[in-house]
């Protein structure tokens, strides 16, 4: 980004500085945790959800930042140079407001509800030789991530594409003012954030708040409220407009559009000419953002014609990305969802996060940029050299020849064949790898050799979903109150650690796990929060005092036992527990006529000190049973008095679990226990589909699909009789990964293509067969076993249990894989 002195930004915040006001500024930061590099780096104290980011400037001065920008003025930093502001979001977006005025390039604001990051990339793909690009990274669009993503314009760039997304009234008029965009483009309006409208109509005026200067507009014709919102805006009405669709009133009239088996050909009509295109991909979204793309390039008055074969080699954008067990017990960070400065740095930071001391990166030849090849190579190790790594493996005809600008032990290759010809898997050990290359490179090959397990079947976590849904129950809870994640059971499935990180570095205040050794694990995963053991069994008290976790007493018999091996460890100082009051459960925990030796044994006692006090609801997630839940919190409040009062002490106070937030939170207390709607799952079903996100999703493939003659019989027992000419799919999962036999026989369904596909016949150990006779599909074409549709609670109503049970239940021998959007 550009240089600015301090004493500039000061003024154009309009903030108070103290400190040296010549200080050069060329790198912001937000996350103490993403501090490597702080050399002319300035740190903005945010607020977020619960969290304060001046409760972050004490790690942040300790890894090097000396300039701050914040609302409450700080004495005891030595050399540090601070910007007192009212808003630290509002004085980031003012300075990017002042930078944008400096350029004076065309800037495309693109807004919609779907596909706002794919037309962002597709234009980057189908522009970068052309032009010199400054665009959001990834799918920074929010009030936050567009000022950032404004300031990264230089004096370089000649084009600029930045995203702009909202979820609430009132809030695009403020990304207006960052973006400043002159070329407007309306991707698909749909049903994401309507919850948060009177109705569409409301949206899409919302929406329309982007363009309010914009000198061009990009939208599709055929959307009727669209279109004549459009026309009745003051401004948009009379500004030129480019639109696509069968119109005759489009710019860009579509004539035909054919797909076939992996790719679709497309003729439009514009000036009176034809003009036929192919694209890579079948599904109508892709069209759609093909020709928003197409449509945006006429408006720039860009020669399409030229870059017609562009488009037949457009990528797929994942905007994900993945972390997954490798072999040897290593970590591999798969992020080949584009090719540019921008993303390797986000890369490199999601890598420096992870707990394993030896780090390694795999960087390809850099596509995407016009920059020159010494100014690119030499920016890119700029950017790798700000880390330690053990060893950087280069890719690629290009990036070889600057292989000296790197500073740790390098490799390189011409090619990923050439690179696998010398691979041994022997050298890979208890590491981190970064994959960061360019889809021509084909690292996925690379990715097959270093994952743990390569099946077609795989249990993916969305981390991006588990924090929106940590933060809506944050959003019902007062700023006091402490939140603790439940991570037992492997995280109900999911895989403990990433989970766990991913708590841990989103500020949860504990976690709480079944038994000792699933916190040990955490600890030696570099898990430092403190972690609860909601069943310590006597055998482990050894190893919950050794790692420090914190036990849950539930009973006289296990205080006693618990102080006894304090005592035997010769720990002095006292050492937190969790008492467990039995209130109705009828479970675990300390009956009434316990608490007079409870007392006795506390009072007269050093060894220990309560950190909290706790109950669990019976019946949180039963409305019908409302009135013994409350008969359990009455009770709870009478029963936490009486302890404490006799006690002279205030512990942390909490009894509601995930439902118990939504149905009962003026009983939040101190602290609330989070589990199963962190993963997008509640009873409360009006709240699950209006505010939570899905995010796990267990998937495979089509292994094999036969054509049955009526008559004919499919897999053990012959239960299954086809009554027609069908079409049966087999898929490579069964009983032994967790899918109960009970679901076979038509019980059950699977998603194919956006249909539901019925299980038929018994339900194999590895193998189940459906009916896709009315389902247009292939072999190798992706299965959803539970995810979106059908949903976990689908088939917990279909297997009459609980989605605890469901996710639970997934066998280890299916690849966990974490992403982020």
């Amino acid at each position: 980004m550009k240089n600015y002195k301090l004493n500039q930004i000061s003024s154009i915040v309009n903030g108070t500085l103290f400190g040296d006001e010549n200080v050069i500024i060329n790198q912001i930061f937000f996350d103490s945790r993403m501090i490597v590099h702080p050399a002319n780096g300035i740190f903005f104290a945010l607020h977020g959800n619960q969290k304060d980011g001046h409760q972050y400037i004490e790690d942040a001065y300790q890894k090097g930042i000396r300039n701050f920008v914040v609302h409450e003025k700080l004495e005891h930093f030595a050399n540090a140079n601070f910007i007192l502001v009212n808003n630290p979001l509002q004085a980031l977006q003012n300075w990017a407001k002042y930078h944008r005025k400096q350029f004076n390039l065309p800037v495309i604001g693109i807004t919609g509800s779907n596909g706002k990051t794919i037309v962002k990339e597709w234009l980057n793909q189908l522009l970068w030789k052309n032009f010199s690009i400054a665009r959001s990274p990834k799918s920074y669009n929010s009030q936050f991530g567009a000022a950032l993503s404004i300031l990264q314009i230089t004096e370089k760039n000649n084009l600029g594409i930045f995203e702009a997304g909202i979820s609430l009234p009132n809030e695009m008029e403020k990304l207006e003012e960052i973006i400043q965009p002159t070329i407007g483009v309306l991707t698909k309006i749909g049903e994401a954030h309507l919850e948060n409208f009177e109705n569409q109509d409301e949206l899409i005026q919302e929406k329309l708040k982007l363009f309010t200067h914009v000198e061009k507009l990009v939208f599709n014709i055929e959307n009727e409220k669209v279109y004549q919102a459009i026309l009745e805006n003051e401004h948009l009405s009379k500004i030129d407009k480019f639109s696509y669709g069968y119109s005759d009133f489009a710019t860009l009239k579509i004539e035909h559009i054919e797909s076939f088996l992996a790719n679709t050909e497309i003729s439009i009509l514009h000036n009176q000419e034809k003009f036929t295109y192919s694209i890579p991909f079948t599904d109508d979204a892709s069209i759609k953002n093909s020709l928003i793309c197409l449509t945006t390039l006429i408006a720039l008055n860009v020669d399409y014609k030229l870059i017609k074969e562009e488009f037949s080699l457009l990528l797929p954008i994942e905007m994900r990305l993945e972390i997954k067990e490798a072999i040897n017990h290593s970590i591999l960070i798969n992020d080949t969802f584009n090719s540019d400065l921008n993303s390797l740095r986000i890369g490199l930071n999601v890598l420096n996060q992870q707990p394993k001391e030896k780090k390694s990166l795999v960087l390809t030849d850099i596509l995407q940029s016009n920059l020159s090849d010494k100014d690119l190579y030499q920016e890119a190790a700029n950017l790798v050299n700000a880390y330690h790594f053990d060893e950087i493996v280069l890719i690629g005809e290009k990036i070889t020849l600057f292989k000296n600008l790197f500073q740790s032990y390098v490799r390189s290759y011409n090619s990923t064949e050439e690179f696998l010809e010398q691979f041994k898997h022997q050298n890979v050990d208890n590491e981190a790898i970064l994959l960061k290359g360019a889809r021509p490179f084909k690292l996925e090959k690379i990715s097959s050799e270093l994952e743990t397990r390569s099946n077609d079947s795989v249990l993916e976590i969305n981390l991006q979903n588990l924090v929106e849904n940590i933060n809506v129950y944050r959003s019902m809870l007062r700023p006091t109150t402490k939140l603790m994640c439940m991570v037992k059971a492997n995280s109900y499935g999911t895989g403990s650690f990433e989970v766990a990180k991913t708590l841990q570095n989103n500020g949860v205040d504990f976690l709480g796990v079944a038994i000792a050794d699933e916190g040990k694990e955490l600890r030696e995963a570099g898990i430092t929060i403190p972690i609860i053991i909601m069943n310590p069994e006597q055998s482990s008290y050894s190893t919950v005092i050794d790692y420090q976790l914190e036990p849950e007493i539930y009973s006289l018999r296990v205080l006693k036992l618990f102080i006894q091996k304090l005592q035997e460890k010769q720990i002095s100082s006292a050492y937190p527990i969790h008492l467990k009051l039995e209130t109705g459960m009828n479970r675990l925990g300390f009956h009434e006529d316990d608490f007079d030796e409870l007392i006795r044994i506390l009072k007269n006692n050093s060894q220990v000190y309560v950190r909290s006090i706790f109950t669990h609801l019976a019946t949180a997630d039963m409305p019908e049973e409302k009135d013994y839940a409350k008969y359990q919190l009455n009770r709870f409040d009478k029963s936490y008095e009486s302890i404490t009062k006799a006690l002279d002490i205030t512990p942390i106070k909490h009894a509601l679990n995930s439902p118990g937030i939504v149905a009962y939170k003026e009983h939040q207390y101190d602290m609330v226990r989070l589990g199963i709607g962190m993963y997008g799952y509640s009873e409360y079903t009006d709240f699950m589909e209006k505010y939570l996100k899905p995010v796990v999703r267990f998937k495979t493939v089509i292994s094999q699909i036969s054509e049955l003659e009526a008559g004919e019989t499919v897999s053990y027992g012959r239960r299954f009789t086809a009554e027609r000419k069908t079409r049966i799919a087999t898929l490579p999962v069964g009983y032994a990964d967790g899918i109960r036999r009970s679901l076979g026989n038509g019980k059950a369904s699977v998603g194919i293509n956006g249909k539901l596909a019925k299980i038929v016949g018994s339900i194999c150990m590895d193998m189940m067969m459906v009916d896709v006779t009315d389902i247009n599909c292939k072999e190798g074409d992706e299965v959803t076993i539970f995810g979106n549709s059908p949903s976990i609670a689908d088939v917990a109503r279909w297997l009459e249990t609980i989605p605890y049970e469901v996710l639970t239940s997934v066998s280890q021998r299916i690849k966990r894989v974490y992403y982020k959007e």
